[in-house]
């Protein structure tokens, strides 16, 4: 009986202990959660002041309800284009009425002097822009610089007092994990924080920017974000608000942000030059299938081939060919196409680059001067296939597509594209059109085109064009 009673009483002195612990734990954990709250109340704070509601104003062609589905939606064109892809193309626009168009986004201060740093497509091609402090002042900003193919811009304010502003982070130390909070101006409501994590980082291929290597996060991201900072919990800018995947519309645990390093690039830019120079190597590259791996005896998750070296090219000068796998760069592993290309767009024209290549089974190191990449009006790149000034895109002519076009004992350019009312097009020129000679000089490559017509002084462009079975000269006259 004894024994039972003792039984009984130990049972009863561990389910205390027990209880007793369990208490003690979620003690812990309500209290681990106020710490957590009170760092997050305390970034808000910091950060919220220097954030700032973004208002744009632009004259569009006027179009009507008919000619779009959604009914003007109060988000436009660009709230379409960002998460449902693009509006259906309107017909016969030229001659529409026009109309005042107005949208809204996300930015922050990060200079007591009022420069502001937000994404081209808030502020790009806007006639008038207003800025909102979390206090209420408005000012009308200046737009300073846009970079369209990283969607980075930057405006200006001119206030009578030093502003708040941000100090900006490391997005390199960022880890999957790490708590993130995203402030901006989601649907209209004004200096809105949302928590979460960085799901992923080195996101490319998405389609939203010529260069992409987004942070992705699960903080929710909707349309009126875009342009917001990507806070970490010291109250550092690691981010821009970018874009969300959605089929929605709204939030769905995707958002994207552009990395503070690069945006921060762009920024120093545009301050100095008001706009952007980037670097360029001068080849066409593509990623190491399972398949060209085991052709080139290396392992896939090394290196990235070079499909083609551009004729005149600081790659061609310095020596790198067609087939080679660059392997390291600047001792740095190479993986992916998209990073690469990435480094080398960020990389000073005239710095000095080493390659690690591999070449017919043998590795060796090729140093090379990274050159400057050409760009349009708009800030993007010329791709060495384009002619801008003719409106058409060119094309190496391959034995396979001499055999398709019936080109098979002919050799020349091949005319891939032609823009609608273009002087190519009002010439004649189609695509598939074969350009054999510019200037009384037999041409094989693009390069090659655009060389002899850059290099010319006159204002017309003599062409021998065939077309089928019948070639003939075609003199273009180059617009003012």
């Amino acid at each position: 009986m004894f024994k039972r009673l003792f039984v009984l009483l130990m049972i009863a002195l561990v389910a205390v202990i027990l209880s007793g612990t369990t208490g003690v734990a979620q003690d812990a954990g309500l209290e681990s959660l106020r710490e957590t709250g009170k760092a997050f109340r305390s970034v808000a704070k910091q950060v919220g002041p220097s954030v700032v509601y973004i208002q744009v104003e632009k004259e569009v062609k006027q179009q009507s309800i008919g000619d779009n589905p959604f009914g003007g939606h109060p988000f436009g064109d660009e709230f379409f284009r960002r998460f449902f892809g693009q509006p259906p193309q309107q017909q016969d626009r030229k001659n529409a009425p026009k109309r005042r168009e107005s949208g809204q986004g996300s930015g922050f201060i990060i200079s007591a002097d009022g420069y502001i740093m937000t994404n081209n497509h808030v502020v790009g091609d806007a006639d008038k822009v207003t800025v909102q402090l979390l206090d209420g002042r408005e000012y009308e900003a200046e737009i300073v610089g846009t970079d369209p193919p990283t969607d980075v811009a930057l405006i200006k304010i001119d206030a009578d007092e030093k502003l708040p502003f941000l100090q900006l982070g490391n997005s390199d130390q960022l880890q999957v994990g790490d708590w993130v909070l995203a402030f901006g101006n989601p649907f209209g409501l004004s200096h809105t924080l949302t928590a979460g994590v960085v799901s992923a980082k080195g996101r490319s291929g998405i389609g939203l920017t010529d260069y992409e290597n987004f942070i992705q996060t699960d903080a929710a991201i909707n349309p009126g974000n875009s342009g917001g900072p990507l806070i970490n919990l010291d109250g550092e800018v690691v981010g821009m608000n970018t874009a969300i995947f959605s089929r929605s519309g709204g939030y769905m645990g995707i958002g994207f942000a552009i990395p503070i390093k690069m945006a921060e690039n762009i920024y120093q830019q545009l301050v100095k030059h008001g706009g952007v120079t980037r670097g360029r190597l001068g080849v066409l590259i593509q990623d190491l299938t399972k398949d060209l791996a085991e052709s080139f005896a290396i392992d896939q998750r090394e290196g990235i081939l070079i499909a083609q070296v551009m004729e005149d090219s600081p790659a061609e000068k310095a020596g790198l060919k067609q087939g080679d796998v660059i392997l390291k760069l600047n001792g740095n592993k190479v993986a992916e196409v998209a990073k690469f290309r990435n480094k080398i767009a960020m990389t000073r024209p005239g710095t000095q680059v080493e390659f690690l290549v591999l070449r017919d089974g043998k590795k060796r190191k090729i140093k090379a001067a990274i050159g400057t990449m050409e760009t349009d009006d708009d800030g993007q790149p010329v791709s060495s296939d384009k002619l801008p000034e003719l409106g058409m895109r060119l094309q190496k002519l391959t034995r396979d597509l001499a055999e398709q076009l019936g080109y098979k004992n002919a050799s020349g350019v091949l005319v891939s594209e032609v823009e609608a009312g273009s002087i190519a097009a009002r010439a004649g020129i189609k695509r598939g059109s074969l350009i054999e000679e510019v200037n009384r000089k037999e041409v094989k490559t693009p390069e090659q085109v655009k060389k002899i017509i850059k290099g010319s002084q006159k204002k017309t462009v003599l062409l021998l064009v065939r077309q089928g079975d019948a070639s003939r000269y075609l003199a273009l006259k180059l617009e003012d």
